[in-house]
């Protein structure tokens, strides 16, 4: 990752998502602001999919069995 945490990447996310609804923004700009949040959005999903893993790790040794609670 580039240093961002799962919070400051659905941050910029939004800010992306911001400046790419203005009118006004340049192609080139566009398309720089879409690459990196794609990045961004790589780095949030692959945060989520950790803390899940550790979640399940957690519960398997709570209970002993393998799965999620609801």
């Amino acid at each position: 990752m580039s240093g961002m945490n799962f919070e400051q990447s659905l941050a910029r996310l939004e800010q992306i998502a911001g400046a790419l609804d203005r009118d006004d923004l340049p192609l080139e700009d566009a398309l720089k602001l879409f690459e990196e949040g794609i990045t961004r959005l790589r780095e949030a999903s692959a945060a989520l999919a950790d803390a899940e893993g550790k979640v399940r790790t957690l519960l398997e040794q709570a209970d002993g069995v393998f799965g999620t609670k609801a």
